[in-house]
């Protein structure tokens, strides 16, 4: 897997190109106007895209209508000298539709400790935790 960056203008912004082709903007969040994302945002980005793409797919191979989908990531940092790494995620996944509870859940608890690529890679320095919520009720 390859990705490119160019810088587009003076400061930090740059444009970002996977070999999909498509694009993101990054930039810093301390200059005066942000026109892309920061680095840390695009990681609870990809933490929640991930686990998106799986838990949608293994609802969809059960033949489970998803009618809206919804997930937000949080993360808490830790100073470690000059840098501020993530020392914990929290995932919120919100799910409307006629899914079965259990079905939900086990769709979260495959991506998360079997299958999400980004979260298994940061396992071993954050601790990534998840929640899950059908139809507005939290599933335990």
């Amino acid at each position: 897997m390859k990705v490119t960056l160019d810088r587009k203008n003076n400061d930090y912004l740059f444009e970002a190109k996977g070999a999909s082709g498509n694009s993101v903007m990054i930039d810093n969040k301390t200059v005066d106007e942000v026109k892309g994302s920061s680095p840390m945002e695009l990681l609870l980005m990809g933490v929640g895209g991930c686990s998106a793409i799986d838990i949608i797919s293994i609802l969809k191979k059960q033949k489970l209508e998803i009618d809206a989908y919804h997930v937000e990531v949080e993360g808490d940092r830790k100073e470690v000298g000059q840098a501020k790494p993530f020392s914990a995620m929290r995932v919120y996944v919100y799910l409307e539709g006629d899914i079965p509870p259990a079905k939900a859940l086990r769709a979260a608890q495959l991506s998360f400790e079997k299958y999400c690529s980004v979260s298994i890679t940061l396992q071993a320095g954050v601790k990534v935790t998840y929640k899950v919520f059908l139809n507005g009720e939290e599933v335990e």
